[in-house]
């Protein structure tokens, strides 16, 4: 499946995936693939087979019913750089038979790994004498036979309990266990593709929005134009800036403390921030019930992931075509916007991505976020 200087391959397989036949290749209709920041990512493939295809074999093999063990690998060249779009497993099969002679659809829908993690519920496993990463670092190693790497990035709150005063206890599958505990302490979790085939970084730490600037997204200009639309939104109210009360007993007040969006992993990206709306009675309030109970390292780590999703109070959603672009979009991300006027110019953060890809055809919407209006670079990579 080739177009110009885009070539796509796929492959398929049980535990470890291999490059399918040609025949198979040949009857793929279209890919789409949805990347997003911090939630699961997912495929679904559309082939065009007649009655003798391998891939009426495949299916009667599962029954029309999933098979969490077929992997499935996409990876896009572009410009002679290949690029892993997805590193999932089957999940959904739908068979479509032709009429009048025509071939039949067969539709594969798919999630990326942890998909493999949300299966067994283990809720009571005991985990004595673990804090967090701890216990992040041993439900990961039960999938390093699929090449799930570990990134797991220490928190503030490391706290350690002894196994005679307490013993945690897993709640619900792995996946749901793993982001209750990313929710605790204010992090993120999510697998990535990568470094190379066949492997798949799984990522437990604080959501960065720091990093290599994506060549630009021109709009407007001629014949540096690269995307096919753009849609700018500013939300106002969407701002509210997280507060902690922190109790003194000396005098049995409580001071309200707000916390700022701003933090070295999530720097401004507009100069202009939109004002908080929630400052005054009767909106002046915790940002959570429980905020007064926790620790403050706690809530105030937890009141910062607040605060940063709260500030992105500019959305851009829009589509381009990969062959103009020049190169693949990748997801969580920065990259550059110009030609949009003063306001909405400059860096952007891609919370989410979604290939479309056809024979003769490759493009690809995008959502971008930023905390405010107005560049805070002079110029973005061309």
């Amino acid at each position: 499946m080739q177009l110009s200087s885009v070539q796509l391959t796929l492959m398929m397989g049980p535990i470890i995936p291999t490059t399918v036949p040609r025949e198979v290749l040949d009857s793929l209709a279209s890919v789409e693939v949805k990347i997003d920041d911090v939630g699961p990512s997912g495929f679904q493939l559309v082939f065009s087979i007649d009655k003798q295809s391998p891939l009426q074999i495949l299916f009667l093999l599962t029954g029309g019913m999933p098979l969490l063990f077929m992997r499935c690998i996409l990876i896009i060249t572009v410009n002679g750089v290949a690029n892993v779009l997805i590193d999932g497993v089957v999940t959904n099969n739908q068979l479509s038979p032709g009429d009048k002679g025509s071939n039949s659809t067969l539709t594969i829908t798919g999630r990326d790994l942890t998909a493999l993690m949300d299966q067994s519920n283990w809720s009571g496993f005991p985990f004595p004498a673990c804090p967090r990463e701890a216990r992040v670092a041993l439900l990961l190693a039960k999938y390093a036979f699929y090449g799930v790497l570990p990134l797991i990035i220490p928190s503030v709150l490391i706290d350690i309990s002894l196994p005679i005063d307490q013993i945690p206890g897993q709640q619900g599958t792995d996946l749901q266990y793993i982001r209750s505990m990313a929710d605790e302490v204010g992090y993120v979790f999510y697998v990535q593709p990568g470094p190379a085939v066949g492997t798949t970084t799984a990522y437990w730490g604080p959501q960065v929005k720091v990093g290599p600037v994506q060549s630009a997204l021109n709009v407007d200009m001629d014949a540096y134009t690269n995307v096919e639309s753009m849609h700018f939104t500013f939300d106002q109210e969407q701002n509210k800036i997280p507060l902690v009360f922190i109790y003194n007993q000396e005098t049995g007040v409580s001071i309200p403390i707000p916390i700022p969006p701003i933090t070295p992993l999530n720097p401004p990206l507009g100069a202009i921030p939109p004002l908080p709306t929630n400052l005054l009675p009767p909106d002046l309030k915790p940002f959570r019930d429980d905020a007064a109970k926790l620790p403050i390292p706690q809530a105030i780590m937890l009141g910062l992931a607040a605060a940063a999703k709260n500030a992105e109070a500019v959305t851009c959603e829009g589509s381009l075509d990969v062959t103009r672009y020049g190169g693949v979009l990748s997801a969580r991300k920065l990259v550059g916007v110009r030609g949009a006027g003063p306001a909405f110019d400059g860096l952007y953060y891609v919370k989410s991505v979604t290939h479309k890809i056809k024979r003769g055809e490759y493009k690809q919407s995008f959502t971008l976020t930023r905390n405010g209006l107005v560049s805070t670079v002079s110029s973005v990579n061309p």
